[in-house]
């Protein structure tokens, strides 16, 4: 059996497409780490999925990191990086966003530790999470000027 075939058969895999085809856009099994691409406007309902599905049981997310591929489109990547205790399972979410609308659905109502995590990627990368309860910087100053993590953004910063 090949990989591609592997991760289609993949425990996880298969309840998503059952519960909504469209929650996937892409599967990736790399070193035996699923990845599973969520197009951006299935992002929150397939959190709530693998956070209450019993048999999922993704109940903690250890990290939310961004990633800019300028000057491809999207640009802009999330990956969420989740846990399932009860299964001692790995997962990581991936999510895109294009430039022009660096926007994404907060997770943090699913998982609290999001918070901060959404923060820093706000802070850092620009992206912006609709509906999270406190949207602002985390570790800039609030009168920094940019995003001193997006690829464009010059070495010795705006002059």
């Amino acid at each position: 059996m090949t990989e591609s075939q592997d991760v289609e058969n993949h425990a996880v895999v298969r309840k998503l497409r059952e519960w909504d085809p469209q929650a996937v856009a892409e599967t990736l099994l790399f070193r035996g780490e699923l990845t599973i691409v969520v197009p951006r406007a299935h992002l929150r309902r397939a959190a709530e999925f693998l956070h209450g599905e019993p048999e999922m049981a993704f109940t903690y997310l250890c990290d939310v990191t961004g990633v800019d591929r300028f000057p491809a489109e999207p640009r802009f990547e999330l990956n969420y990086h989740l846990v399932s205790m009860a299964r001692r399972e790995r997962l990581r979410l991936k999510v895109r966003a294009e430039s022009a609308n660096p926007v994404v659905e907060t997770v943090s109502n699913v998982w609290p530790t999001a918070n901060w995590h959404e923060r820093e990627v706000f802070d850092l990368f620009g992206v912006r999470f609709e509906g999270h309860p406190d949207l602002r910087r985390i570790l800039l100053p609030e009168d920094w000027e940019g995003h001193p993590l997006r690829k464009d953004f010059p070495v010795e910063g705006y002059r």
